[in-house]
């Protein structure tokens, strides 16, 4: 299992050679830009954007334009938007979800109350679109203003679907788009779009990139360890979520095996973790979901192939491998 130290170490050798400068750029400007009046606005946004986050997505965003052969600066200024708008995501996620654990720290809402939490998020949300208008640029705006909108829709659509034990492969794909997979796909495609060039190659990149990684998150959850993952293990099950290790579980077990998951997602409970997890492993689903996200690895690296060849290039076809062999 990779410790979280690794994270570190993967990132600054695969990608500081290649983005240091720029992404030096993303992380001061997000500092900066976390500026306001208000103590607990700067203390709480402090908190969870300074947490230890890989800040995947604007990393993305970076490599991206790169990639593209982008000359301007916009793509800071961009890179440091997706991070604001993911960030806020991450206050509101842990209020509806109720967590007490993000990232080894404690979460914002259990150190400062539910309602700064969903505050600060509107905070953080505002400033990303102001941030956005610097920019000025319409295709970037609506690809970030859609893939905001779908986010919303996603969260709702998972809380609808909570406790319910028929959620299907295919409604969890779409749920697990809008929540995870659509952010990825416009990091990769405003880029491109700052660009000019391969916006479309680049969406479906971030788009499968981003279904792996959620994909190899939920197998996590019943793989992994608190001090490993940084964040509470078996949530999804105590909020009755059903994820893909689950789903095909239960399409797996005997009749009475069945009953049980079902039981423990109506219920929304987690005290049957360890036997639901033992189920889970000994049916195959989390061989089953990672070659799913193996897929969408290969996905996202043949998107790439009609851009031409660079070091920009490489960094997210090693990314796209690591959103599976973190479990390793």
């Amino acid at each position: 299992m990779v410790h979280p130290i690794f994270w570190l170490v993967f990132l600054a050798h695969s990608f500081q050679h290649s983005v240091k400068d720029e992404f030096g750029a993303v992380n001061h400007l997000i500092g900066a830009r976390l500026n306001s009046n208000v103590d607990l606005v700067e203390n709480v946004g402090d908190h969870i954007v300074n947490a230890g986050g890989k800040r995947l997505r604007p990393l993305v965003v970076i490599l991206s334009a790169m990639a593209n052969d982008y000359r301007g600066k916009d793509h800071i200024v961009a890179a440091a938007v997706i991070e604001f708008i993911h960030t806020a995501t991450l206050l509101h996620d842990d209020v509806v979800d109720a967590s007490s654990l993000r990232r080894g720290r404690n979460t914002a809402n259990s150190q400062w109350g539910n309602s700064s939490s969903v505050l600060v998020g509107d905070f953080l949300y505002s400033r990303a679109f102001q941030m956005l208008v610097e920019i000025g640029n319409i295709p970037v705006m609506s690809s970030i203003a859609n893939a905001s909108n779908l986010i919303s829709e996603g969260e709702v659509q998972q809380l609808s679907y909570a406790g319910n034990p028929d959620i299907d492969e295919l409604m969890y794909l779409e749920v697990i788009y809008k929540k995870t997979a659509v952010l990825y796909e416009a990091s990769a495609s405003i880029g491109a779009m700052l660009a000019d060039c391969q916006t479309k190659a680049m969406a479906d990149y971030g788009r499968h990139l981003g279904l792996a990684f959620q994909i190899t998150d939920d197998v996590l959850d019943y793989r992994g360890e608190v001090d490993t993952l940084g964040k509470n293990i078996g949530s999804d099950l105590r909020d009755g979520k059903m994820t893909l290790p689950l789903i095909y579980a239960q399409g797996s077990v005997s009749a009475s095996d069945k009953a049980l998951i079902r039981d423990v997602v109506m219920k929304r409970q987690s005290k049957s973790f360890i036997e639901v997890r033992e189920l889970v492993r000994s049916s195959g689903g989390l061989e089953y979901s990672l070659e799913v996200a193996r897929k969408q690895v290969l996905l996202a690296q043949d998107a790439l192939a009609v851009l031409s060849k660079n070091v920009y290039i490489d960094d997210l076809i090693d990314l796209a491998k690591f959103s599976v062999d973190r479990v390793l």
